[in-house]
């Protein structure tokens, strides 16, 4: 059974190889990686705290902290599946994410928890606990930028570092 943990170093080595001018260390590295996906549109419903991307792009990108800067991207349907996977899967321990909505000039940005994720032709919706801001009930041009990295409290970032020696890539 596949774990998310392969898939992030399915995807570092993919990204490690196929990067010009990059060569293989002869050292482990450990890799922290953040996902970002794209979409359209969303709409909030309220009652069900369902988060809906609409017209999501169908591919979830990912990308390294210094010193590595790799950067990479998957299919959506590709990543999805991984939600529940393994022994610290997001399932068990559900991501907090950035959801940055642009509204005219300006962006509005919200924290929150990803949970249950399902994918239907265009529209990615989540339950969502919100932890700072307020979600809109329709909006435009949306990122969400989901952190692999950590739980809240914690220094390094708003959605933190406490698991990060739990969701690290190793490449070679």
């Amino acid at each position: 059974m596949p774990k998310r943990r392969n898939l992030m170093l399915a995807a570092a080595t993919f990204a490690t190889t196929f990067s010009a001018g990059r060569a293989f260390a002869d050292d482990t590295s450990e890799i922290d990686y953040l996902l970002v996906q794209t979409a359209k549109g969303l709409s909030f419903d309220m009652a069900t705290s369902t988060l809906s991307l609409v017209d999501v792009s169908p591919v979830t990108l990912f990308f390294a902290d210094r010193p590595e800067r790799i950067a990479g991207n998957m299919k959506t349907s590709a990543f999805i599946p991984f939600w529940s996977h393994g022994k610290d899967s997001f399932a068990k321990n559900p991501p907090n994410a950035d959801v940055s909505i642009i509204e005219g000039d300006t962006m509005r940005q919200v924290v929150a928890v990803l949970e249950d994720p399902v994918l239907e032709g265009g529209t990615l919706r989540y339950k969502v606990k919100i932890l700072q801001g307020d979600m809109p009930a329709t909006g435009a041009d949306v990122s969400v930028f989901i952190d692999i990295v950590g739980m809240p409290r914690t220094p390094v970032s708003f959605a933190g570092a406490g698991r990060r020696t739990y969701r690290r890539a190793f490449y070679r």
